[in-house]
């Protein structure tokens, strides 16, 4: 499947009854041949409303630590295992899930990522184990077929919860390292 195809299926999903309160597909975005990828939850009312992913409140803080870790935003390709809002911004559902996981490793199996970056528990519980446990393994990789896979807390907890802005800090700076490995500098 080529990205256009992939991208005009996603749009045209109509798999759960998400896709009858979204104002957009947020699909990601990013460099398409990306070492790193991260992939959060679900988009939030700033991504639905504008078919990005990150962009709101937590996205300007996860771009400023993109930024204090020297990893430029438009090297790496985001994406959410969700790629429609749902409702108040709730948890997704596991059947909401299951219908747009085909979606997200075509899009893995089209960048052919080396790192994939899980942003909060419920990206991890879904691409790392079901029992993942953020506060206690948060930063931990561990290797999945061709590629090194971890979780780091969601920003969105960060704004939340500030006191855990240091270790999110310490984690960033071991994906640079990861990243920095790949590329012999």
């Amino acid at each position: 499947m080529t990205w256009e195809e992939l991208e005009n299926k996603c749009r045209a999903c109509q798999g759960c009854e998400l896709h009858k309160t979204r104002t957009n597909v947020v699909f990601g975005c990013g460099n398409r041949e990306a070492d790193l990828m991260f992939v959060g939850e679900a988009p939030g009312e700033s991504e639905d409303l504008s078919g990005v992913p990150f962009v709101g409140r937590a996205g300007k803080l996860f771009d400023k630590y993109l930024e204090a870790v020297d990893i430029p935003r438009e090297s790496v390709y985001i994406a959410n295992i969700l790629k429609c809002r749902p409702p108040k911004n709730r948890d997704p559902l596991p059947a909401e899930e299951d219908v747009c996981i085909d979606y997200l490793r075509e899009q893995v199996r089209l960048i052919r990522p080396k790192l994939i970056v899980c942003l909060g528990r419920i990206a991890a519980m879904r691409l790392i184990k079901p029992d993942y446990r953020i506060t206690k393994e948060h930063g931990v990789w561990i290797t999945r077929g061709a590629f090194e896979i971890t979780a780091v807390y969601h920003p969105s907890l960060l704004l939340r919860d500030p006191r855990r802005k240091e270790e999110m800090l310490v984690d960033m700076k071991t994906v640079k390292a990861k990243l920095d490995a790949l590329s012999g500098t």
